[in-house]
């Protein structure tokens, strides 16, 4: 399993539970930011100790195929996370499939970095673990997360009333979705 990759701006990597610390700042720079797009969060969630624990259960599903979760950074900051992006959900046998979740901090939107981000990702998916299909479920008001998707080739499936309890609500999703006509 590889567990750092590079794109042209960034360096995307597997964590563990040593880099805790990392995840915790990033949450904690970006709580309010990331408020509206998230399930509600307890105040356990803001301690090094649950990401620590949250990492080795990760680490755990990645080694087991069954998830990968990318941490974003810079090339020319690798002490600081910036966003990460996450397969989750990986079926395999006949429908070889995953969903896909990404947040960015809030002062790197709207530089390309989350769709560079994505993009690797999805070359990864397709390429090493051969997934047909890619899934993504938005919120009809997250305009430029629908940008992403659509610029990577996302097409839109329908509706899905009340899919996820979001910041307290059940919010509404439109889903999108990205075949690879290679496999």
């Amino acid at each position: 399993m590889k567990k750092i990759y590079e794109t042209e701006r960034l360096i995307l990597k597997v964590l563990d539970k040593t880099n805790a610390n990392l995840v915790l700042d990033y949450y904690l720079r970006n709580e309010s930011f990331l408020e509206e797009w998230e399930t509600k969060k307890d105040q356990n969630f803001y301690t090094k100790e649950y990401h620590q624990e949250l990492l080795s259960k990760e680490l755990m599903s990645i080694e087991n195929d069954n998830m990968l979760r990318l941490w974003i950074f810079k090339k020319n900051d690798d002490t600081k996370i910036i966003g990460s992006v996450g397969f989750n959900n990986i079926v395999r046998g006949a429908f070889l499939s995953c969903h896909l979740g990404y947040k960015l901090d809030k002062d790197e939107i709207n530089k390309g970095y989350i769709t560079e981000a994505i993009k690797k990702g999805i070359d990864i998916m397709f390429d090493e673990y051969g997934l047909h299909r890619i899934e993504a479920n938005i919120m009809p008001k997250n305009k430029r997360s629908f940008r992403v998707v659509e610029k990577l080739g996302f097409y839109n499936e329908g509706l899905a009333y009340k899919y996820l309890k979001i910041n307290g609500k059940w919010e509404d999703h439109i889903h999108m979705v990205l075949l690879n006509d290679m496999v």
